[in-house]
C-alpha cells in the first residue's frame, strides 16, 4: 500500500468526520444528558461499530448485503426501533432530575450506538464505493488493505468523536446544575433520537 493513499485516506478521514452526521448527533445526544462518560461511551460504540463494518468488509459479506436490498432494509428498520426507543425513554424520563451518569447505563449507551452504527446502510456503501479509492495495486492483498484502512478510520473517528463527546458532558454538567433545564434537555435529546429514526427510515438502501 502506497504511503500517499495512505495519507490521502487520513485526510479524506478527519473532512468526513468534521461534517455532522447521524453519528455525531447521537454522540451529542447522548453525551449532553448523560455526561461525559455517556458520550465517550457513545463513541466508542459507533467505533465499535464501525470495526465491525471494516471486518465483514474485508470478508466480503459487505458486498454481499448490498446485493441483497431485503436484508439491508430489515437492518434498518431495526435501527430505526432502537432510536425510537431512546426517544421514548427519553420522553418519559423527562419530569425525574437525577444526575446525569447515575440516570444512564453505559452498557445500554454503548450498545445502542454499535446496534446504531450497524443499522446504518450508508455505511456499508461507504466501504464499497469510498474506501476502494484508496486501494492500491499488487503488494498487500485487498482485504488486508481494507483492514489496514478500516483501522485508520476507526482510529480517527474513535479520537475525534470521544472529543465531542466530553465536549458535550462539560457543556451538560453546566446546564444540569439547574434540575429545571434537565427536563428540556431529554426533550430535545428525545428529538434528536426520533429525528434520527425518521431519517434512518427513509433513508434508501441503494
Amino acid at each position: 500500500m502506497e504511503s500517499s493513499a495512505v495519507l490521502g485516506f487520513v485526510v479524506a478521514c478527519v473532512v468526513l468526520n468534521l461534517v455532522p452526521g447521524p453519528g455525531m448527533m447521537f454522540i451529542l445526544a447522548h453525551g449532553i444528558v448523560g455526561g461525559r462518560r455517556a458520550g465517550v461511551a457513545a463513541a466508542t460504540g459507533m467505533a465499535a461499530g464501525t470495526v465491525v463494518h471494516t471486518v465483514t468488509a474485508a470478508v466480503g459479506l459487505s458486498a454481499l448485503l448490498a446485493a441483497m436490498p431485503t436484508a439491508l432494509n430489515v437492518v434498518r428498520i431495526g435501527g430505526t426501533v432502537v432510536l425510537l426507543y431512546l426517544a421514548i425513554h427519553n420522553l418519559r424520563s423527562a419530569r425525574q432530575t437525577v444526575s446525569p451518569i447515575a440516570g444512564h447505563s453505559l452498557r445500554r449507551t454503548f450498545v445502542s450506538a454499535v446496534l446504531t452504527n450497524l443499522a446504518n446502510p450508508k455505511v456499508v456503501v461507504f466501504y464499497l464505493a469510498f474506501v476502494p479509492q484508496f486501494i492500491t495495486a499488487g503488494g498487500w492483498s485487498t482485504s488486508v488493505q481494507i483492514l489496514v484502512l478500516g483501522a485508520v478510520l476507526i482510529a480517527i473517528g474513535l479520537v475525534m468523536d470521544t472529543t465531542v463527546g466530553v465536549a458535550a458532558g462539560a457543556f451538560s454538567a453546566l446546564l444540569l446544575s439547574r434540575p429545571a433545564i434537565q427536563g428540556w434537555i431529554k426533550r430535545a435529546a428525545a428529538a434528536v433520537f426520533g429525528g434520527l429514526a425518521l431519517r434512518l427510515l427513509l433513508t434508501e438502501s441503494h
